[in-house]
């Protein structure tokens, strides 16, 4: 069991929101991205785990199931994005928070 960040109440671990104040349990940001059009219906998503310091790449197939999944560090993540050649957004940069 841990402690709500917000109201100090006792979470037991398979809880994603406080049952006393509805806080998530934990804040990431997600993004889908489309596949060529050879592999039409399948997404790369990916999730950046804001408080837990890592992002997690997912292969989801056209029944919205993950087939395949990696956790990669945020300097990983950041090097990921200086690849592409785009600009790293930093999680407190970020605008929207999605509990989960």
């Amino acid at each position: 069991m841990t402690d709500c960040r917000a109201c100090g109440g006792r979470i037991e671990a398979g809880f994603r929101f406080c049952p006393w104040c509805a806080t998530p349990l934990r804040r990431k940001l997600v993004e889908f991205f489309a596949a060529v059009e050879a592999e039409h219906g399948q997404a790369l998503r990916v999730s950046r785990y804001v408080d837990e310091g890592h992002v997690r790449f997912s292969v989801w197939d056209e029944r919205g199931r993950a087939q395949a999944a990696l956790s990669t560090p945020e300097g990983e993540a950041d090097r990921l994005a200086s690849f592409l050649g785009v600009a790293a957004v930093r999680p407190d940069d970020a605008p929207t928070l999605v509990g989960v």
